[in-house]
């Protein structure tokens, strides 16, 4: 039922928004046109219920202009052109749903499968939107068998193919870091928790590269050597937000980020392969210095 009722608002969001501005009678004869309608109107409380839903998850204001017409637009279009997890989620939600709409052309669209997203995604965001905790059963990868747990969430982030979600656990009064692919099962309780004024998810993990975030990484200037064309690749699709060039020459770039030089950052560093140069922090060159070497003895021949 979550799902279904999430994969409406992102219909009704991106139905205006690509139109500009439609009645109340237009949204309802493309409605009717969807599978997920059934053939069925859609009812006007259902669609102002939608419309507050949409406001509470997304930030995003269906407004309404009685001049001439009672014509429904986006209030805040700008916010979602400006980019965002606003324009994200309605993009890569929006897209799944024309997907899902398009049957025949299934076969000629090919993306990048988030399987994570698919079975508890909705329920995280339902459960943020009601304030209320989650009891999941979770397998991380340093227990051998499962474990129950009940979380209350402050956030969700994908990065590389999963989605994550960011909670407070009671039990070890902190937060962690929850992998939405290691959840085998999820409820959501009747338990309420008070989200904290002062947390911002935005500024939780602005100095991380993906969503490793602790004390013992501090942020810091880290600075690569990028040889040739991988150059380009950087210029178009940036590692972080912090990223700068800050020096050209003829087979190589200095690119320049302010960020926490964690785990999954080095990753990312590695899997450029010979392309990509750590020059500073020195204590970071020595860390990804040392698993290339370890990599290249796995390669050499045993005499």
């Amino acid at each position: 039922m979550v799902k279904n009722l999430f994969s409406r608002y992102i219909w009704l969001v991106d139905t205006v928004y690509r139109a500009g501005q439609l009645t109340f009678e237009e949204i309802n004869e493309r409605w009717r046109r969807t599978d997920m309608s059934g053939g069925e109107d859609l009812p006007l409380k259902t669609f102002h219920n939608h419309r507050q839903a949409i406001a509470d998850i997304f930030g995003i204001d269906i407004e309404c202009n009685r001049k001439g017409g009672y014509y429904y637009y986006i209030g805040n279009a700008d916010d979602i052109e400006k980019g965002g997890v606003r324009s994200w989620l309605l993009n890569t939600f929006a897209v799944n749903n024309l997907i899902n709409e398009s049957h025949h052309l299934k076969h000629r669209i090919l993306f990048e499968d988030i399987p994570s997203g698919q079975k508890f995604l909705a329920s995280v965001i339902e459960a943020m939107k009601e304030g209320v905790c989650v009891e999941m059963t979770y397998r991380n990868f340093w227990r051998e068998e499962p474990f129950v747990t009940e979380v209350e969430p402050y956030c969700v982030k994908v990065f590389r193919q999963r989605w994550y979600m960011l909670a407070r656990c009671p039990e070890h009064d902190g937060l962690r870091i929850y992998s939405l692919d290691r959840v085998e099962d999820m409820d959501l309780t009747e338990n309420k928790f008070l989200f904290p004024v002062n947390f911002d998810a935005g500024s939780y993990f602005y100095n991380s590269f993906g969503i490793i975030v602790y004390d013992g990484s501090p942020a810091e200037t880290v600075r690569l050597r990028v040889y040739d064309s991988k150059r380009k690749y950087f210029r178009t699709l940036p590692l972080h937000h912090s990223q700068r060039e800050v020096e050209i020459r003829d087979d190589y770039s200095v690119f320049e980020y302010f960020v926490s030089p964690t785990f999954d950052f080095q990753q990312e560093i590695l899997s450029h392969g010979d392309e990509v140069e750590v020059l500073a922090p020195e204590h970071f060159r020595k860390e990804v210095g040392e698993i290339v070497r370890t990599m290249g003895s796995y390669y050499q021949d045993n005499q």
